[in-house]
């Protein structure tokens, strides 16, 4: 094994012991979790938004946005289930930074110490504030301290064919959305909700195990390379894979960003606003996929855009909510945007 140990790492159990977490709001994630699984099954009619920041940083403006959504949320919860995206973990294309679990402040060295401190207090003080939160399963390894805070998870494009992950999917309490690959391919995404829905024996803790499998695992079309998935024939084909497959609970979500938001190669974020409505009107039209698409996720942030921080100092960089990885919607167009979805 190529590698060089650099320091010893706080455990899980210090980690959860620096920042606890209340039983009152302990009790709410499990109250948050049912409920999405009733949106999944279909005893709850509401639809589930996962809306948010593409990366949990910087903290403060993470925290401001929080607040805002907790707002709006009150607002549409007898129509909507808002879900705050907080992503502690990057997957990367090729290479660069990977979140603030792994490098809490991007013109510093890596720290994951540091990191793993600052992602289990951000999520712990969004949990307070009264929001569920989502995470993607980037790193399965280091789960304990964060994915009993988490009500919904993501297997990403880049993971979704990887046992592994789809292994975790299968074990863990909160429902899990599985995307398609970033080719776009639906089939190899149905693949993975089958997989994350069955029981497997595997290694966790240096122990043999049986996963219970999970009944809640979901698609999620978020687009490929060549095109989006989110017209009329890709919902019609997803549902149908799925029929086929005997999938339990069979469910999907719309990412309205990533491949799906692309114009011309490039993504747009007031792309995902076009999603949304095409999506909703689709529904509207065909009532029998409205009871199998069950809602959106977007990216969104308190300024649209993004910016590149590249060789920039943190001098440089707009700190008070313009996303340094994918762009994103603002919270203006956010806030109409979840307001149009609920009517």
């Amino acid at each position: 094994m190529r590698y060089k140990v650099q320091k010893s790492l706080p455990r899980a159990e210090d980690i959860i012991k620096a920042f606890p977490v209340s039983e009152k709001t302990l009790g709410r994630i499990a109250k948050d979790r049912r409920e999405i699984k009733d949106i999944l099954s279909g005893k709850d009619k509401r639809k589930l938004v996962i809306v948010g920041p593409c990366s949990a940083w910087p903290y403060a403006a993470v925290i401001k946005y929080a607040k805002r959504l907790k707002k709006i949320s009150d607002r549409v919860d007898d129509k909507l289930k808002l879900v705050l995206r907080l992503y502690i973990q990057k997957p990367r294309t090729t290479k660069g930074w990977l979140g603030p679990v792994n490098q809490p402040n991007p013109f510093e060295n890596p720290d994951i110490e540091a990191g793993a401190y600052y992602a289990r207090k951000l999520m712990v003080e969004v949990n307070e504030i009264g929001l569920p939160i989502a995470d993607e399963a980037v790193f399965t390894h280091n789960a304990k301290g964060f994915i009993e805070l988490l009500s919904w998870l993501a297997i990403g494009a880049r993971s979704t064919e990887d046992q592994e992950h789809r292994i975790f999917a299968s074990a863990v309490e909160c429902p899990v959305g599985m995307k398609n690959p970033t080719s776009g391919q639906i089939e190899i995404g149905v693949n993975s909700v089958l997989v994350a829905q069955h029981p497997h024996t595997a290694v966790f803790d240096e122990m043999q195990v049986n996963t219970g499998g999970n009944p809640y695992a979901h698609l999620v079309l978020r687009g490929g390379l060549e095109r989006p998935n989110y017209h009329l024939e890709d919902l019609c084909k997803a549902k149908e894979l799925m029929e086929k497959a005997k999938v339990k609970n069979p469910a999907i979500l719309i990412d309205a960003s990533h491949d799906n938001c692309k114009l011309n190669g490039v993504k747009n974020p007031l792309q995902q606003i076009h999603v949304v409505r095409e999506v909703m009107s689709t529904l509207a039209l065909y009532p029998e996929l409205n009871n199998f698409v069950k809602g959106f996720m977007l990216e969104s942030f308190i300024k649209q855009g993004s910016q590149n921080i590249g060789e920039k100092t943190k001098d440089d960089v707009d700190l008070e909510g313009l996303s340094i990885t994918d762009p994103c919607l603002s919270w203006e167009q956010t806030e109409s945007l979840i307001l149009e979805i609920a009517k």
